[in-house]
Protein backbone atom coordinates (compact mmCIF):
# COMPACT_ATOMS: atom_id res chain seq x y z
CA UNK A 1 0.00 0.00 0.00
CA UNK A 2 2.49 2.54 1.47
CA UNK A 3 5.05 1.73 -1.58
CA UNK A 4 2.60 2.96 -4.48
CA UNK A 5 3.69 6.42 -3.03
CA UNK A 6 6.74 6.31 -4.44
CA UNK A 7 5.00 7.35 -7.66
CA UNK A 8 4.53 10.44 -6.23
CA UNK A 9 8.46 11.25 -5.24
CA UNK A 10 8.70 13.94 -7.49
CA UNK A 11 6.18 15.91 -5.90
CA UNK A 12 7.26 14.84 -2.54
CA UNK A 13 10.78 13.19 -2.40
CA UNK A 14 10.43 11.92 1.13
CA UNK A 15 8.06 9.17 -0.66
CA UNK A 16 11.18 7.33 -2.24
CA UNK A 17 12.05 5.80 0.47
CA UNK A 18 8.87 3.30 0.15
CA UNK A 19 10.95 1.78 -2.47
CA UNK A 20 13.77 0.67 -0.41
CA UNK A 21 13.30 -3.41 0.82
CA UNK A 22 15.16 -2.70 4.04
CA UNK A 23 12.86 0.82 5.25
CA UNK A 24 9.78 -0.94 4.64
CA UNK A 25 10.95 -4.50 6.16
CA UNK A 26 11.81 -2.18 9.33
CA UNK A 27 8.49 -0.55 9.04
CA UNK A 28 6.82 -4.07 8.90
CA UNK A 29 8.68 -5.47 11.64
CA UNK A 30 7.68 -2.00 14.20
CA UNK A 31 4.17 -1.82 12.97
CA UNK A 32 3.54 -5.21 13.65
CA UNK A 33 5.06 -5.42 17.14
CA UNK A 34 3.10 -2.05 17.68
CA UNK A 35 -0.21 -3.76 16.43
CA UNK A 36 0.67 -6.91 19.45
CA UNK A 37 1.35 -4.54 21.69
CA UNK A 38 -1.59 -2.04 21.21
CA UNK A 39 -4.22 -4.49 20.78
CA UNK A 40 -2.68 -7.43 22.85
CA UNK A 41 -4.58 -6.32 26.12
CA UNK A 42 -7.81 -5.75 24.75
CA UNK A 43 -7.99 -8.91 23.08
CA UNK A 44 -7.35 -10.70 25.80
CA UNK A 45 -9.80 -9.41 27.89
CA UNK A 46 -12.33 -10.10 25.25
CA UNK A 47 -11.55 -13.75 25.14
CA UNK A 48 -11.74 -13.83 28.91
CA UNK A 49 -15.69 -12.59 28.56
CA UNK A 50 -16.06 -15.10 25.83
CA UNK A 51 -14.29 -17.61 28.23
CA UNK A 52 -12.51 -18.60 25.16
CA UNK A 53 -10.14 -20.65 26.95
CA UNK A 54 -7.65 -23.35 27.01
CA UNK A 55 -8.51 -26.93 27.87
CA UNK A 56 -5.46 -28.77 29.44
CA UNK A 57 -5.14 -32.58 28.08
CA UNK A 58 -5.07 -34.73 31.48
CA UNK A 59 -2.22 -37.43 30.57
CA UNK A 60 0.25 -33.97 29.93
CA UNK A 61 3.06 -32.60 32.79
CA UNK A 62 1.37 -32.29 35.79
CA UNK A 63 2.66 -28.62 35.76
CA UNK A 64 0.23 -27.33 32.99
CA UNK A 65 -3.11 -28.62 34.56
CA UNK A 66 -3.28 -24.98 36.26
CA UNK A 67 -2.78 -23.93 32.77
CA UNK A 68 -6.20 -24.29 32.33
CA UNK A 69 -8.80 -21.76 31.88
CA UNK A 70 -6.43 -19.78 30.12
CA UNK A 71 -7.15 -17.85 26.90
CA UNK A 72 -6.66 -19.24 23.38
CA UNK A 73 -6.52 -18.13 19.63
CA UNK A 74 -3.71 -15.94 19.77
CA UNK A 75 -2.96 -16.17 16.55
CA UNK A 76 -5.52 -14.28 15.71
CA UNK A 77 -3.99 -11.55 17.45
CA UNK A 78 -1.05 -12.82 15.68
CA UNK A 79 -2.27 -13.13 11.76
CA UNK A 80 -3.90 -9.44 12.54
CA UNK A 81 -0.98 -8.07 13.30
CA UNK A 82 1.10 -9.69 10.49
CA UNK A 83 -1.23 -9.24 7.61
CA UNK A 84 -2.00 -5.57 8.50
CA UNK A 85 1.55 -4.45 8.57
CA UNK A 86 2.19 -6.59 5.65
CA UNK A 87 -0.84 -5.66 3.52
CA UNK A 88 0.83 -1.70 4.62
CA UNK A 89 4.22 -2.09 3.82
CA UNK A 90 4.79 -5.13 0.90
CA UNK A 91 4.18 -4.61 -2.76
CA UNK A 92 1.12 -6.26 -3.30
CA UNK A 93 1.42 -7.09 -6.98
CA UNK A 94 4.06 -9.58 -5.93
CA UNK A 95 3.43 -13.42 -6.31
CA UNK A 96 5.64 -14.26 -3.10
CA UNK A 97 3.73 -12.12 -1.26
CA UNK A 98 0.13 -13.16 -2.26
CA UNK A 99 1.71 -16.48 -1.73
CA UNK A 100 2.29 -16.14 2.13
CA UNK A 101 -0.86 -13.85 2.41
CA UNK A 102 -3.17 -16.88 0.89
CA UNK A 103 -1.11 -19.18 3.30
CA UNK A 104 -1.85 -17.39 6.75
CA UNK A 105 -5.69 -17.49 5.14
CA UNK A 106 -5.72 -20.29 4.58
CA UNK A 107 -4.07 -22.45 7.56
CA UNK A 108 -5.46 -19.89 10.17
CA UNK A 109 -8.96 -20.68 9.03
CA UNK A 110 -8.18 -24.54 9.23
CA UNK A 111 -6.58 -23.61 13.03
CA UNK A 112 -9.47 -21.66 13.92
CA UNK A 113 -12.02 -24.31 13.21
CA UNK A 114 -9.86 -26.84 14.91
CA UNK A 115 -9.48 -24.43 18.30
CA UNK A 116 -13.19 -23.13 18.00
CA UNK A 117 -14.12 -27.45 17.71
CA UNK A 118 -11.79 -28.04 20.96
CA UNK A 119 -13.97 -24.73 22.62
CA UNK A 120 -17.18 -26.05 21.61
CA UNK A 121 -16.75 -29.81 23.00
CA UNK A 122 -14.90 -28.09 25.58
CA UNK A 123 -12.12 -31.11 25.58
CA UNK A 124 -8.69 -30.73 23.85
CA UNK A 125 -9.12 -33.38 22.23
CA UNK A 126 -12.48 -32.51 20.64
CA UNK A 127 -11.29 -30.34 17.76
CA UNK A 128 -11.48 -31.68 13.36
CA UNK A 129 -10.54 -35.15 13.20
CA UNK A 130 -6.39 -35.69 12.19
CA UNK A 131 -7.38 -37.01 8.94
CA UNK A 132 -9.36 -33.74 7.95
CA UNK A 133 -6.71 -31.43 9.11
CA UNK A 134 -3.79 -33.77 7.51
CA UNK A 135 -5.98 -33.78 4.17
CA UNK A 136 -6.51 -30.15 4.08
CA UNK A 137 -2.66 -29.43 4.85
CA UNK A 138 -2.36 -31.75 1.77
CA UNK A 139 -4.37 -29.65 -0.53
CA UNK A 140 -3.14 -26.62 0.26
CA UNK A 141 1.05 -27.64 0.10
CA UNK A 142 -0.63 -29.60 -3.28
CA UNK A 143 -1.58 -26.07 -4.74
CA UNK A 144 1.55 -24.51 -3.66
CA UNK A 145 3.72 -27.56 -5.21
CA UNK A 146 2.07 -27.01 -8.10
CA UNK A 147 2.38 -23.61 -8.58
CA UNK A 148 6.18 -23.78 -8.09
CA UNK A 149 6.25 -27.13 -10.15
CA UNK A 150 5.11 -24.92 -13.34
CA UNK A 151 5.69 -21.40 -12.10
CA UNK A 152 9.29 -22.04 -10.34
CA UNK A 153 10.77 -19.48 -8.60
CA UNK A 154 14.50 -19.63 -10.68
CA UNK A 155 13.42 -21.37 -14.00
CA UNK A 156 16.94 -21.82 -14.60
CA UNK A 157 17.31 -24.18 -11.16
CA UNK A 158 13.67 -25.28 -11.33
CA UNK A 159 13.17 -28.72 -9.51
CA UNK A 160 16.11 -28.91 -7.40
CA UNK A 161 17.43 -28.66 -3.78
CA UNK A 162 20.71 -26.87 -3.11
CA UNK A 163 23.22 -28.35 -0.77
CA UNK A 164 24.22 -26.05 2.18
CA UNK A 165 27.93 -25.15 2.30
CA UNK A 166 28.46 -26.33 -0.76
CA UNK A 167 29.58 -24.48 -3.97
CA UNK A 168 26.93 -25.03 -6.49
CA UNK A 169 25.58 -28.44 -5.67
CA UNK A 170 22.22 -29.00 -6.09
CA UNK A 171 20.05 -32.37 -6.67
CA UNK A 172 17.60 -32.64 -9.77
CA UNK A 173 14.46 -33.97 -8.10
CA UNK A 174 11.96 -33.66 -11.68
CA UNK A 175 8.92 -35.47 -10.59
CA UNK A 176 9.81 -36.19 -7.03
CA UNK A 177 9.13 -32.43 -6.45
CA UNK A 178 5.69 -32.61 -5.41
CA UNK A 179 6.39 -34.58 -2.74
CA UNK A 180 9.31 -32.68 -1.95
CA UNK A 181 7.42 -29.50 -1.37
CA UNK A 182 4.38 -31.57 0.50
CA UNK A 183 7.05 -32.68 3.05
CA UNK A 184 8.55 -29.14 3.36
CA UNK A 185 5.33 -27.10 3.69
CA UNK A 186 3.34 -29.99 5.79
CA UNK A 187 6.49 -30.66 8.16
CA UNK A 188 7.08 -27.14 8.80
CA UNK A 189 3.16 -26.07 9.79
CA UNK A 190 3.05 -29.04 11.90
CA UNK A 191 6.58 -29.06 13.33
CA UNK A 192 5.80 -25.64 14.83
CA UNK A 193 2.56 -26.76 16.00
CA UNK A 194 4.26 -29.26 18.00
CA UNK A 195 6.60 -26.65 19.59
CA UNK A 196 3.76 -24.59 20.86
CA UNK A 197 3.93 -26.45 23.89
CA UNK A 198 5.13 -23.99 26.72
CA UNK A 199 5.20 -20.63 27.29
CA UNK A 200 7.11 -18.17 25.02
CA UNK A 201 8.62 -21.53 22.93
CA UNK A 202 6.89 -21.45 19.97
CA UNK A 203 6.99 -17.06 19.29
CA UNK A 204 10.09 -16.94 20.49
CA UNK A 205 11.64 -19.06 18.59
CA UNK A 206 9.75 -18.22 15.10
CA UNK A 207 11.14 -14.48 15.96
CA UNK A 208 14.61 -15.93 15.18
CA UNK A 209 13.55 -17.94 12.54
CA UNK A 210 11.38 -15.42 10.61
CA UNK A 211 13.97 -12.64 11.05
CA UNK A 212 16.95 -15.39 9.75
CA UNK A 213 14.81 -16.28 6.38
CA UNK A 214 13.77 -12.41 6.05
CA UNK A 215 18.20 -12.27 5.63
CA UNK A 216 18.19 -14.67 3.26
CA UNK A 217 15.16 -13.48 1.10
CA UNK A 218 16.69 -10.32 0.98
CA UNK A 219 19.96 -11.52 -0.48
CA UNK A 220 17.78 -13.64 -3.11
CA UNK A 221 16.17 -11.19 -4.32
CA UNK A 222 19.58 -8.87 -4.91
CA UNK A 223 21.05 -9.86 -8.09
CA UNK A 224 24.65 -8.42 -7.03
CA UNK A 225 24.85 -10.23 -3.37
CA UNK A 226 22.98 -13.55 -4.46
CA UNK A 227 25.66 -13.95 -7.37
CA UNK A 228 28.41 -12.45 -4.93
CA UNK A 229 27.40 -15.14 -1.94
CA UNK A 230 26.43 -17.91 -4.94
CA UNK A 231 22.49 -18.14 -4.00
CA UNK A 232 20.15 -18.85 -5.54
CA UNK A 233 18.95 -15.61 -7.35
CA UNK A 234 14.82 -15.10 -7.17
CA UNK A 235 13.41 -12.28 -8.93
CA UNK A 236 11.01 -10.64 -6.37
CA UNK A 237 11.43 -12.83 -3.73
CA UNK A 238 13.19 -9.58 -1.75
CA UNK A 239 9.78 -8.65 -1.04
CA UNK A 240 9.52 -11.92 1.25
CA UNK A 241 11.91 -10.00 3.76
CA UNK A 242 9.18 -7.83 4.32
CA UNK A 243 6.44 -10.43 5.12
CA UNK A 244 9.54 -12.53 7.25
CA UNK A 245 10.30 -8.85 9.30
CA UNK A 246 6.53 -8.40 10.19
CA UNK A 247 6.39 -12.09 11.22
CA UNK A 248 9.08 -11.59 13.55
CA UNK A 249 7.20 -8.34 14.92
CA UNK A 250 4.33 -9.91 15.39
CA UNK A 251 5.47 -12.90 17.19
CA UNK A 252 7.97 -10.82 19.29
CA UNK A 253 4.74 -8.48 20.09
CA UNK A 254 2.74 -11.59 20.87
CA UNK A 255 5.60 -13.25 23.17
CA UNK A 256 5.05 -10.16 25.70
CA UNK A 257 1.91 -11.70 26.68
CA UNK A 258 2.52 -15.40 25.85
CA UNK A 259 6.01 -15.65 28.20
CA UNK A 260 5.35 -17.24 31.38
CA UNK A 261 3.16 -17.28 33.14
CA UNK A 262 1.16 -16.67 29.53
CA UNK A 263 -1.60 -14.82 29.70
CA UNK A 264 -3.03 -16.20 26.23
CA UNK A 265 -1.70 -18.98 24.10
CA UNK A 266 -1.51 -19.03 20.50
CA UNK A 267 -3.31 -22.36 19.80
CA UNK A 268 -3.52 -23.86 16.08
CA UNK A 269 -5.16 -20.60 14.86
CA UNK A 270 -1.33 -18.91 15.32
CA UNK A 271 0.87 -22.42 15.09
CA UNK A 272 -0.25 -23.97 11.75
CA UNK A 273 -0.22 -20.76 9.31
CA UNK A 274 3.17 -19.32 10.93
CA UNK A 275 4.78 -22.92 10.43
CA UNK A 276 3.68 -22.60 6.71
CA UNK A 277 4.73 -19.17 5.99
CA UNK A 278 8.35 -20.52 7.16
CA UNK A 279 7.93 -23.61 5.09
CA UNK A 280 5.99 -21.19 2.18
CA UNK A 281 9.51 -19.16 2.74
CA UNK A 282 11.95 -22.15 2.07
CA UNK A 283 10.61 -23.42 -1.07
CA UNK A 284 10.14 -19.84 -2.56
CA UNK A 285 13.91 -19.05 -1.72
CA UNK A 286 14.63 -22.59 -2.78
CA UNK A 287 16.26 -22.90 0.31
CA UNK A 288 14.48 -25.99 2.02
CA UNK A 289 18.05 -27.58 3.49
CA UNK A 290 18.38 -24.29 5.56
CA UNK A 291 15.37 -24.45 7.00
CA UNK A 292 15.96 -27.71 8.58
CA UNK A 293 18.94 -25.60 10.15
CA UNK A 294 17.42 -22.71 11.06
CA UNK A 295 14.16 -24.73 12.51
CA UNK A 296 16.48 -27.07 13.95
CA UNK A 297 14.31 -26.71 17.38
CA UNK A 298 11.22 -27.04 15.30
CA UNK A 299 12.75 -30.12 13.36
CA UNK A 300 13.75 -31.83 16.78
CA UNK A 301 10.50 -31.18 18.28
CA UNK A 302 8.66 -33.17 15.45
CA UNK A 303 11.30 -36.00 14.91
CA UNK A 304 10.93 -36.70 18.75
CA UNK A 305 7.36 -37.27 18.13
CA UNK A 306 7.58 -39.61 15.53
CA UNK A 307 10.11 -41.56 16.73
CA UNK A 308 8.16 -41.71 19.85
CA UNK A 309 5.28 -43.27 18.00
CA UNK A 310 7.20 -45.14 16.18
CA UNK A 311 9.15 -46.75 19.35
CA UNK A 312 6.10 -47.52 21.01
CA UNK A 313 4.19 -49.43 18.10
CA UNK A 314 7.51 -51.59 17.12
CA UNK A 315 8.89 -51.90 20.68
CA UNK A 316 5.89 -53.03 21.95
CA UNK A 317 5.69 -49.59 24.17
CA UNK A 318 8.72 -49.29 25.12
CA UNK A 319 9.66 -45.34 24.80
CA UNK A 320 12.42 -43.24 23.67
CA UNK A 321 11.54 -39.84 25.09
CA UNK A 322 10.02 -39.45 28.82
CA UNK A 323 7.20 -37.20 27.13
CA UNK A 324 6.98 -36.27 23.71
CA UNK A 325 7.12 -33.98 22.08
CA UNK A 326 10.96 -33.23 23.65
CA UNK A 327 10.17 -30.22 25.27
CA UNK A 328 7.74 -31.85 27.88
CA UNK A 329 10.86 -34.68 27.93
CA UNK A 330 12.97 -31.70 29.70
CA UNK A 331 10.22 -30.75 31.91
CA UNK A 332 8.94 -34.41 33.01
CA UNK A 333 13.10 -34.53 33.68
CA UNK A 334 12.83 -31.91 36.36
CA UNK A 335 13.84 -28.40 34.46
CA UNK A 336 11.39 -25.70 35.08
CA UNK A 337 9.41 -24.62 32.34
CA UNK A 338 10.71 -21.52 31.70
CA UNK A 339 14.52 -23.00 31.81
CA UNK A 340 14.05 -25.26 28.97
CA UNK A 341 12.32 -22.15 27.28
CA UNK A 342 15.17 -20.12 27.32
CA UNK A 343 17.69 -22.56 26.26
CA UNK A 344 15.43 -23.90 23.14
CA UNK A 345 15.77 -20.29 22.59
CA UNK A 346 19.68 -20.08 22.85
CA UNK A 347 19.64 -23.17 20.55
CA UNK A 348 17.50 -21.50 18.00
CA UNK A 349 19.67 -18.82 17.83
CA UNK A 350 22.68 -20.92 18.05
CA UNK A 351 21.24 -22.47 14.51
CA UNK A 352 20.69 -19.11 12.85
CA UNK A 353 23.74 -18.20 13.17
CA UNK A 354 25.17 -21.54 12.04
CA UNK A 355 22.93 -20.87 8.86
CA UNK A 356 24.34 -17.67 8.65
CA UNK A 357 27.73 -19.49 8.23
CA UNK A 358 26.60 -21.08 5.01
CA UNK A 359 26.57 -17.30 2.84
CA UNK A 360 29.93 -17.73 2.82
CA UNK A 361 31.34 -21.27 3.10
CA UNK A 362 30.77 -22.55 -0.09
Amino acid sequence: MLYSLVQWREVFSPFNVFQYITFRSGGAFLTALALCLLFGGPFIAALKRARMQQFIREYGPESHLKKSGTPTMGGLLILFALLGSTLLWARLDNRFILLAIGTCLYLGALGFLDDYRKWLKRHPAGGLSENLKMGAMVVWALGVGSYFYFAPPNAEFAHRVFIPYAKGVSIPLHGFYLSFALIVLVGASNAVNLTDGLDGLAPGTLVVSGLSFAVFAYLAGHAKLSAYLRLVSVPGAGELTVFLAALGGACLGFLWFNAHPAEIFMGDTGSLPLGGALGLAALSLQQELILVVVGGVFVAEALSVILQIGSVRLRKGRRVFRMAPLHHHFEVGGLPETKVTIRFWIAAIVLALIAMTSLKIR
